[in-house]
């Protein structure tokens, strides 16, 4: 039986009966083509009957019977007429349509049947999870013991960086691959930061270190201040009051290694308002390192100047310059 819904697309007033039609193709295309191949027929028949009237007009010249409104409840009677006729027997034109439109309708068959193995929605799709192969709980366990040698071998390429480096080049090429990982994720040139890591440090001959010897590894002279949480190590160092070099006693952050270390810079400039516009011009490194000065990241008034200089070395960085002025 019919949905009722699809009986109010044979009324041509009413167009929720198309809406209903729309619907039943995505579930019954079978039956939505029949309805559909009917309604191609009504509209078939609409235009026959248009024709027949329109003869008919010649003799209805001059017959005071005939005005506008009596053509268009005219039309509008064959309109109904035409869905009426082709709703029932029909002239066999609907059927002549199924026959051969459903040859070309996905999941039906030659005659108009539907396919058996068909799938017209996602009810129709075997819902069961495939059998496990035997080998996944090895193989998981192999995946995970690869991760935690990557983890491993990770942590000991750091922990083997040196608290002190013997020249500009063993600085360089021990700390530009770390600034090159961090840089994929800040934007920060890896040779600016390693040229102003190597400002602060002196190329890592000048680490802030604690009462006891131990390296902070701390490369951007970061100060530990009510916002740091972690280790602290307190050192002498020089601040430029007014333009006048002060000897200072100050407390700086301490990490577990280098690489925290230039995490931690990174979060340092990002959390800081008075940084943001440093940081736009990332992809302008001795534009950076000006602003860098400018928003007040060291007291040394040479401080941009020196990482410029730094980094404009052919080697990148081949003559040491010490560190003379540190953050606030």
């Amino acid at each position: 039986m019919q949905d009722s819904s699809l009986q109010q697309a044979r009324v041509y007033t009413d167009f929720s009966g198309l809406n209903a039609l729309k619907t039943q193709a995505r579930t019954d295309k079978r039956a939505a083509l029949e309805e559909v191949a009917r309604q191609f027929e009504s509209l078939f028949l609409s235009e026959m009957l248009k024709s027949m009237r329109k003869a008919g007009d010649v003799l209805s010249e001059g017959n005071y019977l005939k005005s506008n409104q009596s053509d268009l409840y005219r039309d509008m009677f064959d309109s109904q007429m035409s869905l009426t006729m082709a709703g029932g027997q029909g002239t066999g034109l609907a059927e002549a349509l199924v026959r051969q439109l459903s040859r070309q309708i996905p999941g039906m068959d030659t005659e108009g049947g539907k396919l058996a193995g068909h799938r017209a929605s996602l009810a129709d799709y075997d819902r069961s999870l495939p059998a496990l192969s035997a080998s996944l709980p090895a193989q998981v366990q192999k995946v995970a013991a690869v991760a935690q040698e990557s983890v491993a071998a990770q942590a000991k390429s750091a922990s083997e960086l040196p608290d002190r480096f013997d020249s500009p080049e063993h600085f360089v090429s021990a700390l530009l691959p770390v600034a090159e990982r961090i840089s994929r994720d800040s934007g920060i040139d890896p040779k600016l930061m390693v040229a102003q890591a190597a400002l602060e440090t002196g190329w890592g001959r000048h680490m802030i270190r604690g009462e006891q010897g131990e390296p902070s590894f701390n490369l951007f002279g970061i100060k530990a201040d009510s916002r740091w949480s972690g280790d602290t190590v307190s050192i002498t160092t020089t601040e430029y009051r007014e333009g006048l070099p002060m000897k200072e006693q100050a407390s700086f952050r301490a990490y577990r290694d280098y690489e925290s270390s230039f995490r931690d810079y990174v979060s340092f400039l990002e959390s800081n308002p008075r940084y943001r516009e440093v940081l736009s011009l990332a992809d302008q490194p001795e534009v950076f390192a000006e602003k860098l000065q400018e928003a007040g990241y060291a007291t040394d008034p040479e401080y941009g100047s020196k990482i410029r200089q730094i980094m404009s070395r052919d080697s990148l960085m081949t003559l040491s310059l010490g560190s003379d002025g540190m953050k606030e």
